[in-house]
């Protein structure tokens, strides 16, 4: 009895312990990337999102090749064009509106329309896959888009770009996730091999873009910065920090239940938006708080009836109109690998 006593302490501390790393990483990326765009002025997403992606690249290869944490998942090179560009090229996308939305918006708000991502992959799954979803999923989105509707008319620093960027941004993500489905189905990537194969073709399609587009401002910030070298260690320092965040989802996956992560990924909103305040000290009126709590209770709430209906056999009647078939009851997406950078 000692000894599963000890073990069950130990797998709790383990668990609070992955979550806590795991905080730590998120909220470290999206604060020092608000910090370089607003503080250090250094005002170019593509570039900070390239940097990111070639210190992830480089994480991955020292992970896998070099420290042998990992074991690789070998692709063929005819499945990398076919499976992993297409995903790869939608990554892209998605952290490159996540770094613009970032430079206009503050991070309260941003994390909060990243909220809406369930909402739009399960009417994505709708409308593309004609997707069957039980009444009760639809229920839970109420509360999300009715967050969201309060606290963007109630915001005080709202930014019609910032808010597209991050709105587009939720509809990459779930553009993603169904990609994912489809795409890498047979293929039980982690995070790390995920990174691994992503990462590159990733640098590739952004590094032409970000040369031209923001190129010659690069260049003018760097001959006239007058901190050089602690800007760059920052700006550099945020790219160890995003593969440190994808290196962490693995161990949240292996040590919590979904339901203690879908939990703690909204726990983990509401620190980002504390520390941001914190730091920036954007203005946040009473409607608006609210309208960010209104959300994360309906993100938890979501993932509440999400584990729920997983938990039904295939056989147990769910509504009048019960699937009829294994497609229509695969879940909705991998909420634990949703919060790859």
């Amino acid at each position: 009895m000692m000894e599963e006593g000890r073990l069950c302490q130990w797998s709790v501390f383990r668990s609070i312990l992955a979550i806590v790393q795991w905080w730590g990483f998120n909220v470290t990326v999206i604060i020092m990337n608000k910090w370089i765009f607003q503080k250090l002025e250094f005002q170019f997403p593509l570039s900070v999102s390239c940097i990111h992606f070639i210190c992830s690249a480089i994480g991955a290869f020292v992970v896998i090749k070099v420290l042998k944490l990992k074991p690789l998942i070998i692709v063929e090179s005819e499945d990398r064009w076919k499976r992993i560009f297409p995903m790869s090229f939608v990554f892209c996308i998605n952290i490159v509106l996540g770094n613009v939305s970032l430079r206009y918006i503050p991070v309260s708000f941003m994390q909060t329309i990243k909220s809406f991502t369930p909402a739009t992959t399960v009417f994505l799954q709708w409308l593309v896959w004609r997707k069957y979803f039980d009444w009760r999923i639809w229920a839970s989105l109420v509360p999300i888009v009715g967050g969201i509707l309060l606290t963007s008319m109630t915001e005080l620093s709202f930014n019609m770009l910032g808010f597209c960027a991050a709105l587009f941004g939720c509809l990459a993500t779930s553009t993603k996730t169904i990609l994912a489905e489809s795409l890498l189905h047979g293929f039980k990537f982690d995070s790390i091999n995920t990174v691994y194969y992503m990462a590159p073709f990733a640098t590739m399609i952004l590094a032409v873009p970000a040369l031209l587009l923001e190129g010659a401002g690069v260049l003018h910030w760097v001959q006239t910065c007058p901190t050089l070298l602690s800007s760059l260690v920052i700006i550099f320092g945020s790219g160890v920090m995003a593969f440190c965040l994808n290196f962490s989802i693995f161990y949240v996956i292996h040590s919590t239940t979904a339901v203690t992560f879908n939990v703690a990924g909204n726990l983990k909103v509401a620190v980002a938006v504390t520390c941001s305040w914190l730091i920036f000290r954007n203005p946040i009126s009473i409607m608006n708080a609210v309208g960010c709590t209104v959300t994360l209770v309906g993100c938890t709430f979501y993932g509440y009836i999400r584990h729920l209906l997983s938990q039904q056999q295939p056989g147990t009647p769910r509504t009048p109109r019960t699937p009829r078939n294994r497609i229509e009851l695969a879940p909705l997406i991998n909420d634990k690998l949703d919060d790859k950078v």
